[in-house]
């Protein structure tokens, strides 16, 4: 997480000292100059601050929520615009580093506008523009009952992050728009708390499916980020939780494996708890989960964060057949459109949006049903996934 911020940090200094340089051909004003860097100095230190004062145990998630906004807000036209700068400079080098063309400064100004208008659709329409992918997988060993058998995946509802029910509700009805034979929820139901889910729970128990719905737990859905009276309220606020999975008809996987039946036949389905690396918990144990399970038999594992795929299931003595993630929310930033897939957390994560294959195994990570830190998203939009499994012989 260090190495994360110090990188985000040093671009945002690099980018910010390039930008001013356009900025400063264009504005010659002293009190624009001015302005420009007091946004930047009350961002640094609202930033240190919230990570000052969240190591003192103070809950801070109101104004972090915020201020990462209002970081990428500068953040992001800065970060685009500086291969531009970047470009010139080395044309300016060859021709003895004259002062930088106002043109090209008006042109990078003039785009880094264009982007800020992006990033207000992506904080306000964005936020709740669903986006249905789909991907058929075809498998020799899959049984005969399940040939075209369908799966929706949800994952990273982020509940606490929502106000408008009417855009959430337009994501439900999509995904029961696709009439999928089983329902998935791969984690992260919450932000923080349970009592968070509870204004919800009639909404997304109107999820359905005719196999059933299942679910596992995300880093978020543990209470691991906030600070509690006691152990006892944070065991407390973990069952409650556990209990809205129930109450709005999923069956929670904790380190446990079912089998999904269709005609005489069946495919286990396997859940496991947390595991992730870089300072994530790692509560989940895939040995436990499929202890009971006979190793030719067709697998599905939820598992919230795709690298226990690369660390843990991919070289498991059980063969794992796909595993269905999510966690990354595809930084809820980036390129996504027309086969161009780029997002800043592909820098942190191999594996962090959409199918990814090794052999005879399958990664499906989803991008997320909700968002968190940044309030809405910003070419990387809101995911529902469909799965179709097919026998090829």
């Amino acid at each position: 997480m260090k190495k994360r911020v110090i990188l985000i940090v040093v671009l945002f200094i690099i980018g910010n000292i390039y930008f001013y340089q356009a900025f400063s051909t264009v504005f010659h004003n002293k009190t624009a100059h001015i302005l420009y860097w007091t946004v930047d100095v009350l961002l640094f230190v609202s930033i240190f601050a919230i990570i000052f004062l969240r190591q003192k145990g103070v809950d801070v998630q109101k104004f972090s929520s915020g201020l990462i906004t209002a970081f990428l807000v500068v953040f992001i036209p800065q970060l685009l615009t500086f291969p531009l700068l970047f470009i010139e400079d080395i044309i300016r080098l060859f021709r003895g580093f004259p002062a930088r063309n106002i043109f090209f400064s008006e042109f990078v100004l003039i785009l880094s506008v264009l982007i800020l208008l992006i990033i207000v659709f992506g904080l306000t329409k964005g936020r709740f523009l669903y986006q249905v992918k789909k991907e058929v997988l075809y498998f020799s060993d899959l049984p005969e009952a399940f040939d075209g058998f369908t799966i929706t995946q949800l994952s990273d509802i982020h509940v606490g992050s929502f106000s408008n029910r009417k855009g959430v509700r337009k994501g439900i009805e999509l995904a029961n728009a696709q009439n999928s034979d089983l329902l998935l929820f791969t984690g992260d139901l919450v932000n923080n708390s349970a009592n968070e889910m509870e204004p919800w729970i009639a909404d997304f128990s109107k999820l359905n499916a005719l196999f059933g719905k299942f679910s596992i737990l995300g880093n978020h859905d543990y209470g691991d980020y906030t600070s509690w009276e006691n152990a006892s309220a944070k065991a407390t606020n973990l069952k409650r939780l556990k209990e809205i999975h129930q109450e709005m008809g999923f069956r929670l996987l904790l380190n446990e494996s079912v089998k999904i039946t269709k005609d005489g036949e069946y495919i286990n389905l396997i859940g496991v708890e947390n595991w992730g690396k870089g300072g994530f918990h790692q509560y989940g144990d895939l040995n436990k989960a499929t202890a009971n399970l006979s190793n030719n038999s067709f697998s599905i594992l939820l598992s919230h964060d795709p690298s226990h795929w690369d660390l843990v299931t991919l070289n498991h003595s059980h063969h794992i057949h796909l595993t269905l993630a999510g966690h990354t929310h595809g930084m809820q930033f980036g390129i996504d459109f027309l086969g161009i897939k780029w997002s800043p957390i592909q820098y942190f994560y191999k594996q962090w949006a959409g199918l990814y294959q090794k052999g005879k195994k399958y990664l499906y990570v989803n991008r997320g049903f909700g968002y968190h830190g940044l309030k809405g998203r910003i070419g990387v939009w809101p995911e529902i996934t469909v799965i179709v499994l097919k026998k090829v012989n």
